[in-house]
């Protein structure tokens, strides 16, 4: 790993299973000693014999308020618990969203059973779903299980599967979208496809059901890799954006209004971290998913 960034030697090593981001800002904060030197640059190139060394603290309790939210939960054990986040739940606090949150209804589910790896506004999560995107996730109770997930996220076995409704018609029919997202050059508040820089993305896609006289489609995306608004940029590519996304596509004329992006994760899988133990939960699609499915259902036929 000689010539190697200092912050990717730890992520990869001895702090696998934290994210870059939180072994970064560790890094910065004077966690990390080379031979015993404190060393504050992550991107510190690492050199052939050296010993590097990175102190965890142990977490800061959360700030955040436990709020009685009714919490659709699919399974729950001490380790960790899966639920089904409903469109229109934000997932974390963050400016304009300081309470209401599916963390603030985790500490009070869960009573201070969470893991605090995720730092003070986000103990438990080890994955997040936009806003309005519906569907199941799976929050952390333990240390040792946030550990353990996020570094099933980070080689991506996790299996994520996502229904979506798209304006258009993919062609083909079904493949793959690859391209680096990053933020967009032009509005930072975007994603985007990027020529340079950026993250590797790849989904995978393949069309269902053709609808509203090809107007639209219901098509199913696996991610490969989790990158923000993956899905969403990605289709957009493609000149086939979510119906009802606000930030990727514009309401096409003629279909009824979701009133949201039509996005639902119906199918979560991952091995348990404590038991070894394979655990995929899949349910039907969201209610508001469906009717809006039936709305646009007329003529159609399912692609092979």
């Amino acid at each position: 790993m000689a010539g190697t960034r200092l912050d990717r030697v730890l992520a990869d090593g001895s702090a696998a299973g934290t994210s870059r981001s939180r072994v970064k800002a560790l890094i910065e904060a004077g966690h990390a000693r080379i031979d015993g030197a404190t060393v504050q640059d992550p991107s510190r190139k690492v050199k052939a014999g050296e010993t590097v060394t990175l102190e965890i603290p142990d977490p800061v309790a959360a700030s955040q308020a436990a709020e009685e939210i009714p919490l659709s939960v699919v399974y729950e054990d001490s380790h960790l618990i899966v639920i089904d986040k409903p469109a229109g739940l934000v997932v974390h606090p963050a400016p304009g969203h300081s309470g209401g949150t599916l963390v603030n209804a985790l500490l009070a589910h869960c009573k201070g059973s969470l893991s605090g790896i995720g730092g003070v506004e986000r103990p438990g999560i080890v994955h997040r779903l936009d806003k309005d995107t519906s569907g199941l996730m799976v929050a952390a109770k333990t240390d040792a299980a946030h550990r353990d997930l996020a570094a099933q996220f980070a080689e991506h076995s996790v299996e994520r599967v996502y229904a979506a409704i798209v304006k258009g018609v993919p062609r083909p029919a079904s493949g793959e979208i690859e391209g680096n997202i990053g933020r967009n050059p032009r509005d930072r508040k975007k994603m985007a496809v990027v020529k340079s820089g950026g993250k590797e993305a790849l989904t995978r896609y393949r069309t269902l059901e053709i609808l509203a006289k090809s107007r639209a489609a219901l098509i199913e995306c696996r991610l490969a890799t989790g990158r923000t608004h993956q899905i969403r940029v990605h289709l957009a590519s493609i000149n086939c954006p979510l119906l009802g996304d606000p930030t990727y596509a514009r309401k096409v004329a003629g279909l009824p209004d979701f009133g949201r992006q039509a996005l639902d994760a119906f199918t979560l899988g991952f091995r348990h971290p404590e038991s070894g133990e394979t655990l995929r939960f899949v349910r039907p699609y969201a209610p508001d998913f469906l009717r809006y499915l039936a709305l646009l259902r007329g003529p159609s036929r399912v692609q092979e």
